[in-house]
């Protein structure tokens, strides 16, 4: 393959990458690091830088259209950074030390285990969760988004658990350059109880600060290569644009199954590398 075909399969495959990354929340690094890995024979290394410059491209992209279409939350958002930005730096420190195959595999179960508690909630309502969260109060972390019904009000609930979950979501992003856009959105919508368009649109928005904190460890180490990182940008770039406009009129059902279904992909791939030792 030469360079540039390199080039124009891999810009192709961020524009589909950056399209689920827009609709779910995700980012996109859970497909880019196994796509550069196991596709391309990208060294793992390279993959995770470039996966954190796709999701800081993907969230830049996505953050300013959901905020301004009213579904990003943004004092929640704010809030929960602190935790997962701290998390991002301490996963980029120590993962040299880590074996990469291990997390992958325990990831891979959690994703499993996440993708068929997704299919089990059918309701999108924060009001599905019984009482009141003090700390919610405190803070004031709730909100509303328009829908074609009318507006939807909504609150937070598990604040301090979401916190801490959120903290695992910045470790992931920081050892494996993936993973933090799956974890928020779990965190938002099953553990907080957030109607699944804001847990989405507010993943979207939160991951790029994240990455970036992740990705200064790993530019330090030379681990961000411009020939690979660029034309994943370019790509998810477009595919995000496009996916930003297709989410606020999509159903929220529908949203939640392709989750589901992206979640037991992901999952079955990361433990399945695992296995067989493709991570390291």
């Amino acid at each position: 393959m030469t360079n540039w075909q390199f080039t124009a399969a891999v810009a192709a495959a961020g524009a589909g990458t950056g399209f689920l990354g827009a609709l779910t929340g995700l980012g996109g690094g859970f497909i880019v690091v196994p796509l550069l890995t196991l596709g391309f024979g990208v060294d793992l290394r390279y993959a995770i830088g470039a996966s954190l410059i796709c999701i800081i491209a993907t969230s830049t992209c996505s953050a300013a259209r959901f905020v301004r279409d009213g579904l990003s939350n943004i004092r929640i958002g704010m809030f929960l950074e602190v935790a997962t930005s701290i998390g991002a730096v301490l996963g980029a420190w120590i993962s040299p030390a880590l074996p990469a195959s291990a997390i992958s595999g325990l990831f891979g179960a959690v994703l499993l285990y996440a993708a068929y508690r997704t299919t089990r909630r059918t309701r999108d309502a924060a009001a599905v969760l019984d009482g009141s969260d003090r700390l919610a109060g405190i803070l004031h972390l709730q909100g509303e988004y328009p829908a074609p019904e009318g507006t939807v009000e909504y609150r937070a609930y598990r604040v301090a658990t979401g916190f801490a979950v959120m903290g695992i979501a910045g470790i992931l992003t920081g050892l494996l350059g993936a993973g933090s856009g799956l974890v928020k959105v779990i965190a938002l919508d099953q553990v907080m109880g957030l109607p699944f368009k804001v847990a989405a649109a507010t993943s979207s928005f939160m991951i790029g600060v994240t990455a970036a904190a992740a990705a200064g460890v790993h530019f330090g180490r030379g681990n961000i290569d411009p020939a690979i990182a660029m034309p994943v940008a370019l790509g998810v770039l477009g595919g995000t644009f496009l996916g930003t406009r297709v989410l606020p009129g999509t159903r929220p059902h529908c949203l939640r199954m392709l989750f589901a279904a992206i979640l037991a992909m992901v999952g079955a791939q990361m433990i399945y590398t695992s296995a067989v030792g493709h991570l390291g």
